[in-house]
């Protein structure tokens, strides 16, 4: 992980909202399986979406796994086989985006290499892990609210298979993905220390009022948990409004050491039961892009963006943290 930094300039720079740029490229989505949808409907297009953001300037891609279960997929009438194959199939997409793009680098002209979009650079695939909420499709991943059944030992069930599965594609990076609360995170942290699967992990958590997890539980707490673990690399914040970010940073750095990651979504909110976008506070990406050099001021190193942000805000956060 330092070494990654160390050849991205100190801050290197993560991809945007797939889901969204998935529909703004004609996907439809109204679905539970949301953007997993896409991993047997038109696979190409998360490839190309993943392509998009390395032209963008992003150095890490986040797979296309977020909301892709295994119990999702059975759902869906696929087999066990089947659905394990689509999340491997998550992982090779944007390790194929990674192969095309550097490809380009090193076969582009001159002047093309000189262009942020053929920017030859370390780039890291990313495999996504939603929290049990986004399985649920209820938007119980903003609320953490799991009832009954969101016990310590069925969550670390709900995810080990898939968890597993995602491993064996090869990705270099595990990100768990808008943890909600403080049981799916020692969750996590369990079945890493005992699935040794000898891939680093990154924990990314949501937020609402700037101070906990969108559960009401401490997020220092919960981020002090995933600091505990030693197969976590990275610790931080996702699909929170910007205007929490850079509190949450601070509060972040006083438990751990670690690199920060933050991408934050465009402040708007999404109505799981219409399954639409609310436009309510949400920003521009010159706004968005604006914050960027305070969010790496405040300690972190890992910036990009997460609901309704897009390659042109990830140009943005690029040209902020490296000039390019």
């Amino acid at each position: 992980m330092a070494e990654f930094l160390r050849a991205s300039g100190g801050a290197a720079v993560m991809d945007g909202g797939l889901a969204t740029e998935l529909e703004a490229n004609g996907a439809d989505l109204k679905d539970a399986l949301w953007s997993a949808r896409c991993l047997f409907t038109c696979p190409g297009l998360i490839r190309k979406v993943h392509l998009d953001y390395l032209e963008a300037g992003a150095s890490v891609l986040i797979t296309g796994s977020y909301q892709a279960t295994i119990q999702g997929f059975l759902s869906k009438g696929f087999s066990q086989e089947e659905s394990e194959s689509f999340l491997r199939r998550s992982v090779e997409l944007a390790c194929e985006a990674r192969a095309i793009y550097l490809e380009k680098c090193s076969n582009g002209s001159d002047e093309d290499k000189n262009k942020t979009k053929y920017r030859k650079r370390p780039i890291l695939v990313a495999a996504s892990v939603g929290s049990y909420g986004a399985y649920l499709a209820d938007g119980s991943e903003y609320s953490g609210d799991y009832g009954k059944e969101g016990n310590l030992e069925f969550l670390k069930n709900f995810h080990r298979r898939r968890l597993q599965a995602l491993a064996e594609a090869g990705p270099d990076v595990i990100v768990f993905e808008t943890i909600p609360n403080k049981i799916e995170t020692q969750a996590y942290v369990e079945l890493l220390e005992e699935c040794k699967l000898c891939i680093p992990a990154w924990f990314g958590f949501t937020s609402k009022d700037g101070t906990n997890v969108v559960s009401g539980d401490s997020l220092i707490e919960c981020a002090s948990i995933a600091d505990s673990c030693k197969e976590v690399s990275a610790v931080g914040i996702n699909c929170t409004p910007p205007r929490f970010i850079h509190a949450l940073v601070l509060s972040i750095r006083e438990v751990t050491n670690k690199p920060i990651l933050i991408y934050p979504n465009s402040g708007e909110s999404y109505d799981p039961i219409r399954k639409e976008w609310v436009a309510c506070s949400g920003i521009s990406n010159e706004d968005f892009v604006s914050y960027v050099r305070k969010w790496h001021e405040a300690g972190a190193s890992l910036i990009g963006g997460c609901c309704r942000t897009s390659p042109d805000t990830i140009r943005g956060i690029s040209k902020a943290l490296h000039g390019v």
